[in-house]
């Protein structure tokens, strides 16, 4: 997609992924080594009475779905950063995530007018249809006749 392609209101929805003991463990024995992320047993007498995802790991799961569907293809060149990030329920293993976003605000460079700052609300479910995070992402894209550039 490029800059051109997109307008205030537009909404994509990502395909689903599931999150396994195995794979919360992986990455938190990585970046996040909280017990309730990395001993089930440990987790069952923490703050979640069980075992729950890493926020970040949510975070670039969210990310990754949303990269999935396409929507950075061709025209996204990067981002300046994520507002708003917060993460409502807990992650559990079993759990299934899907992204739902929303183009909330397109402002064109002044400097560089073949490119724009496009605010995107992100909401990331389970497989209840329960919000677990949300966050604005501020992604960069290009006009489509800028690409050579």
């Amino acid at each position: 997609m490029y800059l051109d392609d997109l307008k205030i209101g537009d909404k994509r929805r990502s395909c689903g992924v599931t999150l396994t003991e195995g794979a919360i463990m992986d990455f938190a024995l990585r970046y996040d080594p909280q017990p309730f992320h990395i001993d089930a047993v440990a987790a069952q007498h923490g703050p979640f009475a069980g075992m729950i995802a890493s926020g970040f790991q949510t975070l670039a799961l969210t990310f990754r779905l949303m990269h999935m569907t396409g929507m950075f293809d061709g025209g996204g060149i990067g981002g300046h950063g994520i507002d708003e990030l917060r993460w409502t329920r807990p992650v559990r293993p079993g759990d299934t995530l899907t992204v739902e976003t929303e183009v909330k605000d397109i402002k064109i460079s002044r400097s560089k007018p073949d490119r724009a700052t496009v605010s995107v609300a992100y909401s990331t479910y389970n497989q209840h249809d329960q919000v677990v995070m949300t966050a604005m992402f501020l992604h960069i894209f290009r006009r489509r006749d800028a690409r050579g550039m």
